[in-house]
């Protein structure tokens, strides 16, 4: 079974638009609302996949409510934890005519020490159930940066492969706790290192505690640091959409791709292939079926250094 943790749930709202202009009025042709937050479209993308997953994380309010009839609608499973406070609704603008996503991101509730100690308790219970636990998402009010670290350790010491994803000083903060593998965006990894060239930014994560890092750099691929060496892997295609899912349909194969145990190169071709597939699709959690059978056959892994010297 996969475990899906998400701090920060939200109920994401998108809406499409012909063209973004700002200080205009703009029509919306699709609005949408449905659960969300990184873990939660991880948890779409596995269950679409037909793989054993769970969803937890935590969840206040109406907003939490409402969330959670969502996934239950959908089919998906949950163990969500109540906090006090109102999740947040996160929104999201579509063009559609160059699919640009603008996205706005709430803070999220206030997470109470009682509240988080509860959390804790169900989620060791859920870990040693799990052989993947993926951590995805930011951090809501009232959490210390080393939160992921804590977690970390109790799916480790649980004997879980962890996979996490997120940015800034929690990510840093949980490089002590070893996860097995790390997902950042280009962006994040050049912001937390000071590097400008990924696949050295990712290197660095490496040595300073992650097993493995794979780096997502948008319509240039993947850089993967692994313990058998460096990779890299390019989309078959470029793709217009919306690109906001992409790197949580990442996330969901390499998940999948570490609870079956694939070998590297053919768990990135999966990963890149998924995730452009996702490129395709309207919303965050889903992807294009067709598309994905057809880049996991077409998308190129290269070997940049095998053995690195780095990994431990």
């Amino acid at each position: 079974m996969i475990l899906t943790v998400t701090l920060n749930a939200a109920l994401d709202v998108t809406y499409f638009v012909d063209e973004v202009t700002p200080h205009a009025s703009h029509r919306v042709t699709q609005p949408v609302e449905r659960a969300g937050g990184k873990g939660i479209n991880v948890t779409r993308v596995l269950a679409a996949l037909r793989h054993p997953v769970l969803a937890t994380g935590l969840v206040g309010g109406t907003t939490g409510r409402i969330l959670r009839e969502d996934l239950r609608a959908s089919g998906l499973k949950d163990a969500l934890v109540p906090v006090r406070g109102e999740s947040r609704k996160t929104i999201t603008v579509v063009s559609e005519r160059n699919g640009d996503a603008t996205v706005f991101n709430p803070p999220g509730p206030h997470v109470d020490p009682q509240s988080w100690r509860a959390f804790t308790r169900r989620f060791a219970e859920l870990a040693a159930r799990a052989d993947v636990v993926v951590l995805a998402g930011s951090l809501p009010p009232g959490l210390p940066c080393d939160s992921y670290a804590g977690l970390l350790a109790t799916a480790r010491d649980a004997g879980a492969v962890t996979v996490l994803d997120t940015s800034g000083a929690a990510l840093l903060a949980a490089l002590d706790a070893g996860p097995d593998v790390i997902k950042p965006n280009a962006a994040e990894i050049r912001e937390v290192t000071g590097r400008s060239d990924v696949a050295d930014a990712a290197a660095e994560l490496q040595a300073r505690g992650a097993r493995t890092v794979v780096a997502s750099d948008g319509p240039q691929g993947l850089h993967a640091v692994t313990p058998e060496g460096r990779y890299r892997t390019l989309p078959p295609a470029q793709l217009r959409g919306n690109p906001t899912g992409a790197g949580d349909a990442c996330v969901a194969a390499l998940a999948a791709g570490l609870a079956t145990g694939l070998p590297w190169p053919d768990l990135l071709r999966d990963a890149v292939a998924l995730s452009a597939a996702a490129v395709s699709a309207p919303l965050a959690g889903d992807f294009r079926r067709d598309l994905y059978d057809q880049f996991r056959t077409t998308a190129t892994v290269s070997v940049e250094r095998p053995h690195a010297a780095d990994s431990h």
